[in-house]
């Protein structure tokens, strides 16, 4: 539905919903400039109260008035979680009503599902923020990027995990200092687990991937570590390995045609363009067949960088005349994604109790790193590439004899 004034309900009035709301009305008459008609919040759902709010007026806690509302032309889910975000989307979709959502969870669930049902209605589902926050990504890759055949995407894709190892990195703390800094400042929240397990970057690499190869992505199929067995150790190899320490969610195309895709911390080499990206910043690497590595940085998450991505959502679906055409993907069985046991990629292992004879035999040519303080028994060194499973392998026949006290991929990006 089109009219001279946009009107749009939003769901959910936490950081980024109120972010949405001040953003809108304190750059109004950009907005309206931009999308060629005004727009106006007419519904805000929350269950709370908020009375001292100047929008006090706008605010409902039933969803239903704002579905059944045919004045609505855009919904800004902004809720989190699915519990109650697919059901109001999809009811918002099947009603008629472009949907922009910041909600990466949700995407990375019912994705294929949502934007179905938006082509279907020649409406939008929009979710910009729903990866890297403020920083553009969704729309560069289909748009601006659309005459590449994308190869690789890879990421640095969750601030909370780059600030903790920032700190592991350059202050020489344990995980749980530096995750207890992270929780003081805000970064982490107090249950930091979609965080520090990875499942947060995972869910965003699924988009990635979903959009740039066309098929749905979903999380529970996509192997996944976090950063909790990082270990000051592991920093102090990793310095004289010449690189970084970080968390990347990354897909590659295969050249069987299926897509190799990972959560994991990784060895970084110095001169990556991820390697010196640090602090809450995250940056997204796109590896096209044309343009070769394009890099987009910022900051990933934050009320108004998100709000901001949120709000060009909405615009855009304001000004489209029709559903868009190349925003989507397919359903999939998920047979195109390859077997984690077959990827291959170089690892560094840190073991104790035992000598350089058993490694060289189980692992062949090796690079031994060193540090300053390792106790006499202890030995650290890098593999040549060799796929998941025959490193786990050699890792269980190694643990036989000696004890291993970690293992991280090294990636090139």
């Amino acid at each position: 539905m089109v009219t001279d004034m946009a009107k749009i309900a939003v769901l959910g009035y936490g950081v980024v919903g109120s972010g949405t709301v001040e953003v809108i009305y304190k750059n109004q008459q950009g907005l309206e400039k931009k999308a060629g008609q005004g727009i106006e919040v007419k519904y805000i759902l929350d269950l709370r109260d908020f009375p001292d709010s100047p929008y006090a007026d706008k605010f409902t806690k039933d969803f239903n008035v704002i579905v059944n509302d045919p004045e609505i032309d855009v919904v800004v889910e902004v809720l989190g979680g699915v519990k109650f975000a697919y059901p109001y989307v999809k009811a918002s979709l099947e009603a008629g009503k472009s949907v922009v959502t910041s909600n990466k969870e949700l995407v990375a669930t019912y994705g294929a599902e949502l934007l179905a049902i938006a082509k279907e209605k020649n409406i939008n589902f929009f979710f910009e923020a729903s990866v890297g926050g403020g920083i553009p990504i969704i729309r560069p890759l289909h748009q601006c990027l659309s005459a590449n055949r994308i190869e690789e995407i890879a990421g640095i894709l969750n601030g909370t995990t780059n600030f903790i190892l920032t700190k592991m990195i350059r202050d020489n703390m344990g995980f749980d200092e530096a995750l207890k800094i992270a929780q003081e400042l805000g970064y982490a929240e107090r249950d930091p687990s979609a965080d520090v397990d990875g499942i947060d970057a995972c869910r965003k690499i699924c988009i990635l991937a979903s959009l740039s190869f066309g098929k749905h992505v979903y999380p529970d199929n996509i192997h996944t570590e976090g950063i909790t067995k990082i270990t000051p150790e592991d920093v102090a190899y990793c310095e004289n390995f010449g690189g970084s320490i970080k968390l990347i969610g990354w897909a590659a195309k295969q050249e069987n045609d299926k897509v190799a895709i990972m959560v994991c911390p990784a060895f970084i080499h110095e001169d990556s363009q991820l390697a010196g990206v640090n602090d809450v910043f995250n940056a997204i690497l796109v590896r096209g067949d044309s343009t070769g590595d394009v890099v987009f940085y910022g900051k990933g998450a934050g009320k108004l960088p998100t709000a901001s991505a949120v709000v060009a959502d909405v615009v855009d679906v304001v000004k489209a005349t029709g559903t868009s055409k190349s925003l989507r993907w397919e359903d999939s069985e998920q047979d195109f994604i390859e077997d984690t046991n077959n990827i291959v990629c170089e690892n560094y292992i840190r073991v104790s109790g035992t000598d350089k004879s058993l490694i060289e035999y189980l692992f062949g040519e090796v690079t031994y790193l060193s540090r300053k303080g390792a106790p006499a028994d202890e030995l650290a060194f890098t593999t040549s590439a060799i796929s998941e499973k025959e490193c786990e392998e050699k890792i269980g026949e190694l643990q036989k004899k000696a004890t291993v006290l970690g293992r991280i991929r090294i990636l090139n990006y």
